[in-house]
């Protein structure tokens, strides 16, 4: 490879582009999205791609030890296995998980496996991020996505952050909210830490954790009962609002729930109904709870209401935190979609999948989702790019039980979850490849290999068509090609290229056709739902997980600037695991005295679920009562809740009673 070549940052979804270069990385200053800023993971990208410890050659288990093998070995494996499985135990013996990380083309050709396989148990890591989200909006606004595009954020005249540390998360989300504040923009945060968003505020709502629904309630009481609501909007552009009761969620009575001053809740909502555009941002805070898909809900229910919609400057912004969590989703790598979000249960939606795939049928009825598996009878894993073991706190107490069967994973490094399976197949990164990533500002970028993927290597796409071949099927091996079917499978992406999608800052679905500019701005006249209006549904503050004299405190977990989810890449680069090395846990000075920790002290952390270890940090920062773990280290899965979010299967990260003390 020589001179140039355009790229895509591989960590959150913000959708940053720079150039890989011969000797390394150059800046692309005229990119739309980061105008040629990145963050210290973004500088870092390019760390993992000559790691020592990337896997070059198919290896498969031998007993405890591992042997290395061919292409034609490992391809002939992987399909006796999954054929025997499927003949034993039936297309329910069968799972698989897509990968956040990998393109479009990838994910559609895996889930596209799975079905023709007959299973629908295909997931990906949006479950445990933001499948509220998808379940939410798609009910209430058509369309389970972001409604505008990050740069939009500087023509706000009011930002709302609930449950986002996006300074420290999305970093270049925080530039285009700071040149709104320069404009006189008013930033509001909701959030019980004192994070570096929070900095940014002029109002910091510290609520005690999980009561988001009561504070964003009263919200609407406050607006309602001043007549702040936008009524042409509520009348002419959605329904279900006549059955909205916030009646109960007066200033006074949520003061006591969420600890937070009446007056400031007063004073919020009139910033965000009076402004002229007012926008919504929200990450994991808000989704990552058992009431996730309410929270999600009550959300927008606040933007109808208020008539904050489809302009620019006033949408409803879920901050996504991997490169194609957007895009796996609306490829259908999930157990409740298909590509284009065609539901499961949807026969007639289904069908048009199955003349398109040329099949005489397809499954129906949501498959198992990630944090089912280990308690199914699963014989046969496959998982692409996905390290499950550190990400999931119930894969993770239950590893043992992935062993169960036969388990494949294809990744660029031997994770803790490669280490429990029967064959590893080494995959490309994401600079080693063709293909498509769509942000979470549904910016759908083409990125080409700029470098050769080490050893024996190959990009995902390329496995997975030959997987096909040994299991019979003809599967599309080119990115463009595959890209094309996609087009015909997911109407929003129907005009999308690698002509347009190549171009500087690639193109934001929908995409009708191929000569459509895209579609920045979601909602502007009518909404994706089937009578084009928007559906107002109540919600009310739930049951939490309650403190009590053994478990006195409450647990957050959540995300630290230096590291990304599993840690699986950014634990690989040294200038990263040099400024944060270990697992640590922040305590508020006034709990650290009242149980006998001192700042650096090795401490236990014990919930109802397990216990770890950390260093115990000291800071002002934490709200009193609560303790914030970064989930990057294997020790916070034993300690998160394992409830679940019933209707969009999220698991409980944010809130768990728990107790601390000095280790010995």
């Amino acid at each position: 490879m020589s001179g140039r070549t355009p790229t895509v940052c591989p960590y959150c979804a913000v959708g940053c582009g720079f150039y890989i270069t011969p000797n390394g990385m150059e800046y692309m200053q005229d990119h739309p999205v980061n105008e040629g800023s990145l963050c210290p993971k973004g500088n870092a990208a390019l760390d993992v791609l000559n790691h020592v410890e990337r896997l070059r050659y198919p290896m498969m288990r031998v007993g405890d030890d591992w042997i290395r093998v061919s292409w034609s070995e490992a391809l002939d494996r992987v399909a006796e296995e999954m054929l025997r499985a499927l003949r034993e135990g039936g297309p329910g013996a069968l799972a698989f998980l897509g990968s956040a990380k990998c393109t479009n083309e990838e994910n559609y050709i895996f889930q596209k496996i799975a079905r023709l396989m007959g299973t629908n148990s295909i997931d990906n890591s949006a479950r445990r991020c933001h499948s509220p989200t998808i379940i939410a909006l798609r009910e209430m606004l058509g369309t389970p996505a972001t409604t505008n595009p990050i740069s939009d954020l500087a023509l706000s005249d009011c930002i709302f952050v609930i449950g986002s540390n996006l300074a420290e998360n999305h970093p270049v989300v925080a530039r285009w909210i700071l040149r709104a504040k320069d404009r006189g923009a008013a930033v509001i945060v909701a959030d019980p830490r004192v994070t570096p968003t929070a900095w940014l505020a002029d109002i910091h709502l510290q609520l005690n954790p999980g009561t988001d629904i009561a504070l964003i309630n009263c919200m609407i009481h406050v607006i309602l009962s001043e007549g702040l609501e936008d009524r042409s909007f509520i009348r002419e552009r959605t329904r279900g609002f006549e059955e909205l009761d916030v009646s109960d969620y007066t200033p006074e009575m949520v003061s006591s729930m969420t600890g937070l001053g009446a007056g400031d809740i007063i004073r919020t909502a009139r910033l965000y109904a009076k402004a002229g555009a007012s926008s919504i941002v929200y990450c994991m805070g808000i989704t990552q709870h058992t009431c996730g898909t309410d929270n999600v809900t009550a959300c927008a229910n606040l933007a109808l209401v208020s008539g904050q919609v489809g302009r620019p400057g006033a949408g409803i912004f879920p901050l996504r935190g991997q490169n194609n969590v957007q895009g796996a989703c609306d490829m259908g790598a999930l157990a409740d979609f298909y590509p284009g979000w065609r539901s499961v249960e949807d026969s007639g939606a289904i069908d048009e999948l199955r003349h398109l795939w040329n099949v005489r049928s397809l499954p129906m009825g949501r498959g198992l989702t990630a944090d089912m598996i280990p308690d199914a009878d699963i014989r046969f894993l496959y998982v692409m790019g996905e390290d499950i073991v550190n990400s999931h706190p119930a894969v993770a107490r239950r590893r043992g039980r992935l062993r169960r069967g036969f388990m494949v994973v294809q990744d660029i490094f031997m994770t803790d979850t490669a280490r429990i399976a029967d064959l590893v197949l080494p995959a490309a990164a994401w600079a080693e490849k063709d293909g498509t990533f769509t942000s979470t500002e549904r910016r759908v970028q083409w990125v080409s290999r700029a470098r050769e993927p080490p050893g024996d290597a190959r990009p995902d796409l390329w496995i997975l068509s030959e997987v096909a071949a040994h299991l019979g099927f003809d599967l599309l091996h080119d990115p463009e090609e595959v890209l094309a079917e996609i087009n015909q499978a997911v109407p929003a992406y129907r005009g999308i290229s690698r002509s347009n999608a190549g171009a500087l800052g690639g193109i934001i679905w929908p995409c009708p056709h191929p000569h459509h500019p895209g579609t920045p701005v979601l909602h502007t006249e009518r909404f994706s739902t089937p009578d084009g209006r928007a559906r107002i549904t109540p919600v009310h503050h739930p049951a939490l997980e309650r403190t009590s004299p053994e478990h006195p405190l409450s647990l957050i977990t959540g995300r630290v600037v230096l590291h990304y989810n599993s840690g699986s890449m950014t634990m690989r680069s040294g200038g990263l695991v040099k400024r944060e090395p270990e697992i640590h846990v922040d305590v508020h000075p006034d709990d650290a005295a009242r149980f006998g920790v001192a700042d650096g002290d090795t401490v236990m952390i014990e919930t109802r679920w397990g216990r770890a270890r950390a260093r115990a940090k000291l800071t002002p920062r934490q709200k009193r009562g609560t303790l914030f773990m970064p989930f990057h280290f294997p020790e916070t899965n034993l300690v998160a809740s394992e409830l679940l979010d019933k209707r969009s299967m999220m698991p409980e990260l944010k809130v768990a009673a728990c107790r601390i003390w000095r280790a010995d």
